[in-house]
């Protein structure tokens, strides 16, 4: 199994590809990294990526080519234990915490890692969403006992300064899951908050995002954080993160960022408005999540697992070939509405591998 070297060309899909390799065992080679750029090779968040995954596992051999264009990644075992790591202020810290969410429960010691840096922009998750909707969807394969995420400070671009702590516990092996009810949406959550500037702010965003969605259902909550001083970082931001739950905990998000020059009004219909289109899209998963739960399905026991999700995205596209890639196993997905074609759900199901946390019995 060693011997094995799955090759790859291209920047894009690097994390998925990583934490496939680590979790397979398999290497793997990727090469053509930005080869066309003015800017050749890795990015200085790539190369940040690679070095907290070496903290994390144990006998993981990296090397990278002079120019950075070709990497050669030979995973060891997932240590995990204590970690500390500043991530670059390119990327915020939700870039860094998805990998290490799909590796963390099978590791040889539970997690404990605290990452310092961005903690919302508008590329990655934020670490509210990652908090409030990532973490819950581990619960749904019976890895809920002691998974936390604690934001100690927040940090907004371009200065960042913010730090959060990432616990969780490791398993022996995940739950089937069978998860194809979407239900019908009885609530919306949500979180406003401002740093290092006026806690009117939140105020004005959870107005405007309640003139939008309270059309549609009354029980909406949405809670104001207002950080100070030290916890606060070292730049001027605010962001909304909304969450809908259904009657069957299926749950959608989305979330906005404050732009220059933009108003928090602005920002709020920005997400209500992305939140109503992310709820039309359907399904039990959202499409932020839908690699994390296809992966834990294929890890999943000896046993068929089925999942509704909405239309998928590029990235779970090329995940879904990523996993055929490395773990041989692929995906049997049918329309879930074969008699309606403008729906665009679809039933996923798949032979889980029975993956077995061989770290775990070291210990």
């Amino acid at each position: 199994m060693a011997g094995q070297v799955s090759s790859f060309s291209g920047h894009q899909y690097l994390r998925q590809r990583l934490v496939l390799s680590v979790l397979s065992g398999k290497s793997v080679r990727i090469d053509k990294i930005r080869s066309a750029d003015k800017n050749p090779g890795l990015q200085d968040y790539e190369i940040s990526l690679l070095q907290l995954l070496e903290k994390a596992t144990n006998g993981t051999v990296i090397e990278i080519s002079v120019t950075g264009t070709t990497v050669l990644f030979k995973p060891g075992i997932i240590s995990g234990g204590s970690v500390t790591h500043e991530c670059p202020l390119s990327r915020a810290v939700g870039y860094f915490l998805e990998p290490l969410i799909m590796l963390a429960p099978f590791s040889k010691m539970p997690f404990q890692v605290t990452l310092q840096g961005i903690t919302t922009d508008d590329m990655d998750l934020s670490v509210d969403l990652i908090r409030t909707v990532t973490l819950p969807h581990l619960q749904l394969f019976g890895i809920s006992d002691g998974v936390e995420l604690r934001i100690k400070k927040r940090g907004a671009p371009p200065e960042g300064g913010g730090e959060v702590q990432f616990l969780c516990p490791v398993v022996k092996q995940v739950k089937t899951l069978n998860f194809v009810e979407p239900g019908k949406i009885k609530r919306i959550r949500g979180i406003a908050h401002a740093v290092r500037v006026s806690p009117q702010f939140s105020n004005r965003m959870i107005d405007s995002c309640r003139s939008v969605l309270n059309r549609y259902i009354p029980d909406i909550y949405l809670y104001s954080d207002v950080y100070k001083g030290e916890e606060s970082g070292k730049s001027p931001g605010y962001a909304l993160t909304l969450l809908a739950e259904s009657t069957t905990s299926a749950i959608h998000c989305t979330e906005a960022v404050a732009k220059p020059g933009g108003t928090p009004e602005d920002v709020a219909l920005l997400a209500s408005r992305a939140l109503l289109s992310e709820i039309r899209r359907g399904g039990c998963i959202d499409r932020k999540h839908q690699s994390l739960v296809l992966l834990m399905m294929v890890l999943g026991s000896e046993d068929v697992g089925r999942c509704r999700m909405g239309e998928a995205s590029p990235r779970t596209t090329q995940f879904l070939r990523d996993i055929q890639t490395f773990f041989g196993t692929s995906f049997k997905i049918v329309s879930a509405n074969p008699s309606d074609p403008s729906r665009t759900e679809s039933i996923y199901s798949c032979y889980g591998i029975g993956y077995v946390n061989v770290n775990r019995t070291l210990a």
